[in-house]
């Protein structure tokens, strides 16, 4: 990269794919999930599940055969976990009525978190295990204080 340029600004992340087990028992927890925080169903196939909105993209795809019997695991190389931004405490708490609603395993209920100021968000998983989570974080967050950055080196992940 030339020396001219600092850095890019990225217009937020396109989109992201998770491989599931089953695509008849993951689209219809997904689909109520992503309508509900208004994603626009897209692509509404056999072998592919496409929602965008809110410069989001969350698509799905059923897993290569050989490792449809697996399951997922956090720690592994790979996703870690997913987490969206809501606009308010609010929309939090509501996030997590519509995982409940789809059936989802809660992790952690809405709750304050430590990893920002003001961090209120709820950790639950879809029917694969896979952790999705709902943060609001009030102002502009860690950004706030650019004092207090990296988070990592003072032990906050």
């Amino acid at each position: 990269m030339s020396d001219e340029r600092e850095s890019i600004d990225v217009n937020g992340i396109a989109h992201i794919q998770l491989s599931v087990r089953d695509m008849a028992v993951s689209v219809p927890f997904y689909r109520k999930l992503l309508n509900a925080l208004s994603l626009q169903t897209i692509v509404d196939a056999d072998d592919y599940f496409y929602c965008v909105g809110g410069r989001t993209g969350i698509s799905l795809s059923p897993a290569e055969p050989e490792h449809r019997d697996g399951a997922f695991e956090q720690g592994r190389v790979g996703l870690h976990h997913l987490c969206f931004r809501a606009r308010s405490r609010e929309d939090v708490d509501a996030i997590h009525e519509v995982a409940v609603a789809a059936g989802a395993k809660v992790v952690r209920g809405p709750e304050e978190g430590g990893f920002a100021p003001g961090y209120y968000s709820v950790l639950f998983e879809d029917p694969d295990g896979i952790r999705i989570e709902a943060n609001f974080v009030p102002g502009k967050g860690h950004l706030s204080d650019p004092s207090k950055l990296p988070l990592k080196a003072r032990g906050v992940w």
